[in-house]
């Protein structure tokens, strides 16, 4: 046993690959794929600097929608779902004060008010069953592709096939499962009930969440 063990902690251990010139060149390649950009466009140089920022931010938080959701079921982990409720919240505030401003000069409001109905069940049972099986939301698979995840290149694939195919449908999607209108919170409470239930809703969530978390570990 001691000779196997020996054997074992004597193997060379794999030389690893300096990956900073590889970081200094595509470093380079995004500044010069910014300014190729912004000379025939500057909103897409902001928006190519902004996703940049945002993919790096995602990969190295290692963030995902789905795992949010999958945690605290599997692991009791809630630290992603308290991530989650905060992005929203901090989401909220931007579009709350958009929206609002619009109201006030008497503009219409910007922003897709989305109907709710028995397509939001359909669709995240979906959504659901897809994550399961590509390991992932939208956001965790393309922070792993860029990671040269092999599984997650062939989900990418058929993420983007099903999107395609989604907006495609989406007339007969409408037709039959969505309701013709929408509901805006502030059209029925009013602003300001409406934005106090948002908080306290978000705030209610990320108690829960908090005290979930607390008691898997605790039993852990």
């Amino acid at each position: 046993m001691s000779e196997v063990k020996t054997s074992v902690s004597r193997r060379p251990k794999k030389k690893k690959i300096n990956q900073i010139p590889f970081g200094v060149a595509l470093f380079i390649a995004i500044i010069g794929v910014g300014f190729f950009m912004g000379n025939n466009n500057p909103r897409a140089s902001l928006m190519w600097i902004f996703g940049v920022a945002a993919g790096f931010t995602l990969q190295r938080s290692r963030f995902c929608f789905t795992a949010s959701l999958r945690d605290p079921v599997l692991t009791g982990g809630t630290s992603l779902t308290k991530a989650v409720i905060i992005t929203i919240a901090t989401a909220s505030v931007g579009f709350i004060s958009i929206q609002y401003g619009a109201y006030v000069k008497g503009n219409p409001i910007p922003g897709n008010i989305s109907p709710v109905g028995v397509h939001i069940a359909i669709g995240a049972i979906m959504f659901g069953i897809g994550a399961v099986i590509a390991g992932g939301c939208a956001s965790g698979t393309l922070m792993r592709v860029g990671e040269g995840f092999l599984m997650q290149m062939l989900a990418f694939i058929f993420f983007i096939i099903g999107s395609l195919w989604g907006a495609k449908d989406f007339g007969w999607w409408a037709e039959k499962f969505m309701p013709e209108k929408g509901v805006f919170l502030p059209d029925v409470l009013g602003w300001a009930p409406a934005v106090a239930f948002q908080c306290i809703a978000l705030l209610g969530l990320y108690i829960l969440a908090e005290w979930f978390g607390n008691k898997k570990s605790q039993e852990n």
